[in-house]
């Protein structure tokens, strides 16, 4: 199985502890979250990954070769401009083509951990036959994505209290609040029409208009955290030392 890690921002929100390394090396409890997701990932059959890269690129690249892969076959994606989510996948397609391209594949957010249960979402994502499928959570988000009755993507909202901006009608709605980890069938790539810097969310929604199945996968039993900001990193510290995570 194949996964792409997202690890080329500038980790703005992260500092100081960015001021002299990429997000991806930022460490909870002594490991990196680069460490972190690949072995997370790992642990549900990925063996072949691509790492996009750009803030700090050089120190991503010199981490790998010290640690030799962690034993994998990793590609990077080197991005002389951020292209955000949809145009970091789009640049990296070319590795999901390549060979046994009809297996879906992991889209993964490096600054987000969680114990979201990768094999049922891969389930999951055979079972509805969908495009792509979206670990998602009810919990309070500035950024919600709406879905109808049958759990597929038909909108997106700017808060809870915000104009719902939908993409095709629905008669029942669930705000759910995106959690950075996504199952994406390889048909999806050459489906992608934006160009230039976008983010995958664009894609999604312009495809659920046109009636493609981007489905949700209910992750809310799950741990979850974004770890954008020093705060954040130190509870996940703290969920360690709690036993609430293992690493």
């Amino acid at each position: 199985m194949k996964a792409m890690i997202l690890a080329a921002g500038l980790g703005t929100r992260l500092r100081p502890l960015t001021n002299d390394r990429p997000k991806a090396l930022v460490e909870v409890s002594g490991q990196t979250l680069l460490e972190i997701t690949l072995q997370r990932l790992a642990s549900f059959g990925v063996r072949d990954f691509i790492i996009n890269v750009h803030h700090f690129a050089d120190k991503v690249i010199d981490y790998l070769a010290q640690k030799k892969n962690f034993g994998f076959r990793i590609e990077i994606s080197r991005e002389d401009v951020l292209l955000d989510t949809g145009g970091g996948l789009k640049k990296a397609a070319w590795f999901f083509l390549d060979g046994n391209a009809g297996d879906p594949f992991i889209l993964h957010n490096v600054d987000v951990i969680s114990t979201i249960d990768l094999s049922r979402m891969l389930q999951s994502h055979a079972e509805n036959h969908a495009l792509a499928t979206l670990a998602v959570q009810d919990r309070d988000t500035s950024r919600l994505l709406l879905f109808d009755e049958r759990n597929e993507l038909c909108g997106r909202q700017a808060g809870r209290d915000a104009t719902a901006d939908m993409v095709r009608p629905a008669t029942k709605v669930k705000a759910l609040a995106f959690s950075g980890v996504h199952v994406i069938s390889p048909r999806l790539l050459p489906m992608i029409s934006e160009a230039g810097v976008f983010s995958i969310i664009t894609a999604y929604l312009r495809l659920a208009g046109q009636r493609e199945k981007i489905q949700a996968f209910r992750a809310d039993e799950y741990y979850w955290r974004d770890l954008g900001k020093p705060e954040h990193v130190l509870q996940a510290q703290i969920d360690v030392a709690k036993n609430m995570l293992q690493l």
